[in-house]
């Protein structure tokens, strides 16, 4: 081999194509490090650059591979070796090869993921993920917006239908790209790693951790209502995060139980709400409710006729807490490194998980209307306990208090469960501490990325400022919403570019239903909403974005420090 030839990065996205091992391997010992590889080969996309010790870890794939490097190329995408227990093909290996000589060594392989969540682990997450404190207090922020009991209704299915539009969209992208990292992994593959790295950024610094932070302190505070012990809320919101840290440091296994249970306890709560709203209120108790005299912003809905100017700015506002109240669905992506059969079990759990949400939703804001009116829903901020206290007096109040309290530990669970894996991948490519990277060899689980999450959480939960922090990120998070759905455009793209060489490049593949229509009509409503916040908070919009763009200097800086 001449001493000339240098690896500079190899980056191969083939779709439908099937290489195997040893052709791949060939490929890059043969031709990949010689100048002038013929175009159309596998190893084309290779460049010269300065001389680099490379380890190249090649996976038997059959659906489509993506290699990377500069140090470090991944083929990924296998179905057969994703079924397996673990994160990497069984077939794979790794290759120590030195650009300045042809000498290889065969070592080990690293620990990688476990695969041990199932359909009903993944549907759990995504639920987990949707359902917090949202649903039991929001229905009355929308009843003073929009009041009358068809347009509460219609509002809450109308965010339904998107959130079911960005499961269809979601799922596509999981068959696509089932990796570690979620969205993450998308926003990389489909634009630049420094794109990723910003939505990684924003994630670690505010988005995740401070919602984390906000949801522990409401926890607290419903646990201190509930058992009334004489400490403060701060300490038990740092019991709450520390303990979750720890349950998920044990393994995926462990935290994905704890985040099941939660979720099962949580739809056990809000069933029950139903179920008293329903059938244990009397007609003349939901008469009294409803004479309850109206206030805030609502009234003036019902003296406006449809579609002017007034009647959509009432149902845009009234949408911006609807489309809050269902979003999460997105961090199940993040665990797809340790789902089972990913592409079939990740496509099927955001689907059956956002319907089941749907259902919910509607079901309990129907009873909030049927029982304490428009008017008396508008003038409520505890809807969900109002219920309750009207079917069970005070035990009922207390009832819901406490499923509230477990609504918020699942989210907290779940929330420490998804997001570090973004974190493991963001330095799996170079563009974190490597030491967040490693797996521990007996939990198979990031845990240094998972006490990182904690930590910070803790940070921000005790410094009192998560409120502010959350007002910055409301637009940076639907930016990145309708950028992820755009590249359900550019896979598609790419995979008919393949179909060329490759009959059948995206069988297998689930679509997203009325695509492109669909797809882009998510993408309006998402950017709407930046709009929309943009007009009314341009101050916090402002340093929201200050916040994101602050991490394009991190990003060369990582850059940078792993390819010296």
């Amino acid at each position: 081999m001449k001493p000339d030839c240098y690896i500079r990065t190899v980056k191969l996205e083939h779709f439908g194509q099937s290489w195997d091992a040893s052709a791949i391997w060939s490929a890059l010992t043969r031709q990949a490090l010689q100048p002038g590889c013929p175009a159309g080969d596998p190893a084309s996309a290779l460049g010269r650059s300065r001389p680099v010790a490379a380890t190249i870890r090649i996976s038997l794939a059959t659906d489509y591979g993506v290699l990377r490097g500069p140090k470090r190329a991944a083929c990924v995408g296998c179905r057969a070796a994703e079924g397996q227990s673990g994160n990497r093909s069984p077939h794979s290996k790794k290759i120590q090869m030195d650009s300045r000589n042809s000498s290889t060594s065969t070592t080990p392989p690293a620990p990688g993921l476990a695969r041990r969540l199932g359909l009903f682990d993944a549907t759990m997450i995504v639920m987990g993920g949707i359902i917090g404190s949202g649903i039991f207090m929001n229905p009355s922020v929308v009843a003073r917006q929009v009041t009358t009991p068809f347009l509460i209704l219609f509002v809450w299915a109308l965010g339904g239908l998107i959130a079911l539009a960005a499961a269809f969209i979601w799922a596509e992208l999981a068959a696509i790209r089932p990796e570690v990292g979620g969205q993450y992994a998308y926003l990389r593959d489909a634009y630049h790693p420094l794109v990723a790295f910003l939505y990684g950024w924003g994630l670690l610094l505010v988005i995740q951790t401070g919602g984390m932070a906000a949801v522990a302190v409401t926890f607290a505070r419903y646990f201190l209502e509930l058992t009334s012990l004489p400490v403060a809320d701060w300490m038990v919101a740092v019991l709450a995060l520390g303990s979750l840290t720890v349950i998920n440091c044990w393994g995926v296994r462990a935290g994905s139980n704890v985040q099941s249970l939660l979720m099962v306890l949580k739809i056990f709560a809000i069933i029950a709400l139903i179920l008293c709203g329903l059938f244990l209120i009397m007609p003349e108790t939901v008469t009294s409710a409803r004479e309850v005299t109206p206030s805030g912003t609502g009234g003036a809905v019902l003296e406006i006729g449809p579609f002017s100017f007034n009647f959509l700015t009432s149902i845009g506002a009234a949408m911006v807490p609807v489309l809050f109240a269902y979003g999460g669905w997105q961090t199940a992506s993040f665990v797809a490194g340790e789902i089972r059969e990913p592409r079939k079990n990740l496509p099927r759990a955001l689907i059956i998980g956002v319907s089941g949400v749907v259902i919910l939703y509607l079901a309990v804001n129907f009873v909030c209307v049927r029982v304490l009116g428009v008017s008396g829903l508008a003038n409520t901020t505890t809807p969900a306990s109002d219920v309750m206290h009207l079917a069970l007096g005070p035990t009922g109040a207390r009832a819901i208090a406490a499923g509230i309290a477990i609504s918020t530990l699942g989210f907290l669970s779940q929330g420490m469960l998804t997001a570090p894996r973004v974190y493991f991948a963001m330095a799996e490519d170079g563009l974190f501490f490597r030491s967040v990277g490693r797996l521990h060899p007996k939990t198979h689980v990031p845990i240094l990325a998972i006490v990182i999450q904690g930590l910070l959480a803790i940070v921000i939960a005790l410094s009192g400022r998560y409120e502010e922090i959350l007002n910055y990120v409301v637009s940076v998070d639907f930016i990145f919403f309708g950028a992820t759905a755009l590249c359900v455009f550019v896979f598609r793209r790419r995979m008919k570019a393949a179909a060329v060489s490759s009959a059948g490049g995206s069988r297998g593949i689930a679509g997203v239903p009325g695509h492109p229509v669909t797809t882009a009509l998510f993408i309006v409503v998402c950017w709407l909403v930046v709009i929309n916040t943009v007009y009314r908070y341009p101050e916090n919009t402002v340093i929201g974005l200050a916040i994101l763009l602050a991490g394009i200097p991190a990003f060369f800086f990582w850059r940078w420090r792993n390819t010296k």
